[in-house]
Parts: structure tokens; C-alpha cells; sequence
């Protein structure tokens, strides 16, 4: 998965679209295997950034939680430390 592409269900403070929207265009991106369309292609890319936002967003707000959420701060920290530890490839 791409490293980009955060956890956003069972947090909080919950996603917001800003977190949803960005990780629509990580996965995109990741897809179309590049950063950027080029103007032939935006419109496709565009496109497919908002069908992905409004998917996921539907998901995330059917999703149900059966444990208290967890703090995204301490998460992100956790997940700083671990990659600061990590051995290099």
C-alpha cells in the first residue's frame, strides 16, 4: 500500500473530506502511476479522484466501530518511531 495513504476509520477527531479527498488522490496517483496527468488525461484523473473521494467517504460513514477510537496523534507518533527504527533496505 502506498505509505502516502493513511488510516482514516475509528479516529479522533475523525477524517475530515480534506483527509479523505487526499487519500482518493494518493491512490490515483498511485494507480495512473504518475503524479501529475497530463492535459489529455486530467479530465480522466480528475474524475476519478472524485469517484474515489465520494466511495470512500459513503464507506467511511457506514462503517461501524465496536472499540473506542483511537487518538490519530498517537498514532501518527507510533508510526514516526517505528520508520525512524526501521532498518534500512
Amino acid at each position: 500500500m502506498c505509505r502516502n495513504i493513511k488510516p482514516l476509520f475509528n479516529f479522533a477527531p475523525p477524517a475530515t473530506d480534506a483527509d479523505i479527498r487526499a487519500a482518493a488522490l494518493q491512490f490515483v496517483r498511485k494507480i495512473a502511476g504518475t503524479r501529475a496527468p497530463s492535459k489529455a488525461n486530467t479530465e480522466a484523473f480528475e474524475k476519478a479522484v472524485e469517484e474515489i473521494y465520494e466511495s470512500s467517504k459513503r464507506m467511511l460513514d457506514g462503517l461501524v466501530a465496536t472499540t473506542p477510537p483511537r487518538d490519530r496523534a498517537r498514532f501518527e507518533a507510533m508510526k514516526r518511531l517505528r520508520y525512524k527504527n526501521a532498518e534500512p533496505r
